[in-house]
Parts: structure tokens; C-alpha cells; sequence
């Protein structure tokens, strides 16, 4: 059975930082492709930030670029997200999928970014 853990969502003011994780279990880590995507109230799901599965390879948002880091460590199976500069349009739950001939989401975890 296939199971996410996000951990790192939070309430921050603009120009903090916050980094995600998803920790996976019950699938080949390191054959996924793992991304981060976001929904805020009233949109559609977008995504933020993918990953190769063996990390070489790196892709943003341009909403996102320069301000945002998505990394891995296939030792623990878990992906990361750094998010640094945050601004309140960054406001979202963020969700961490996997894919490789299935996908995977994550349950989501809420970044709110206000004053």
C-alpha cells in the first residue's frame, strides 16, 4: 500500500522560509518521478516544482523559480521542498505526487503566507 507523510506546512509572514517533506513508502522511490504541485482557494492545481528520479534533473513553476528548491534523498524516500522568499500568493495546500506507471498524491499539507 502506497503511503505519503507531508510535514513542514505552516503559518508564515512574507519572506520566511518553510521546507516540505514526503516521506513514501510502499513504492520503488527511486523509479518515480516526484513532483510538488499546489491548489489554492478557487483554483486549479498547478504544479510547482518536479524532480527525476535520480535527480539530475529539475523543473519549476516560473512563479517559483529562483525562490523555490525541490530536492530527494532516495536513501530515505522522501522529497523535499525549500521554499524561501515566500510571498502571500504562495498560499496553497501543497501536495507531493509520484509517478511512474501509476500516480501517487499526497495528502496535502496548508502553507499560509500572510502579515
Amino acid at each position: 500500500q502506497v503511503q505519503f507523510v507531508e510535514s513542514g506546512g505552516g503559518s508564515v509572514q512574507p519572506g520566511d522560509s518553510l521546507t516540505l517533506s514526503c516521506a513514501t513508502s510502499g513504492l520503488t522511490f527511486r523509479y518515480n518521478v516526484m513532483s510538488w504541485h499546489r491548489q489554492a482557494p478557487g483554483k486549479k492545481r498547478e504544479m510547482v516544482a518536479r524532480i527525476s528520479n535520480s535527480g539530475g534533473i529539475t523543473n519549476y513553476a516560473d512563479s517559483v523559480k529562483g525562490r523555490f528548491t525541490i530536492s530527494r534523498d532516495n536513501a530515505k524516500n522522501t522529497v523535499y521542498l525549500q521554499m524561501n522568499s515566500l510571498k502571500p500568493e504562495d498560499t496553497a495546500i501543497y501536495y507531493c505526487r509520484a509517478e511512474d506507471f501509476s500516480e501517487y498524491w499526497g495528502q496535502g499539507t496548508q502553507v499560509t503566507v500572510s502579515s
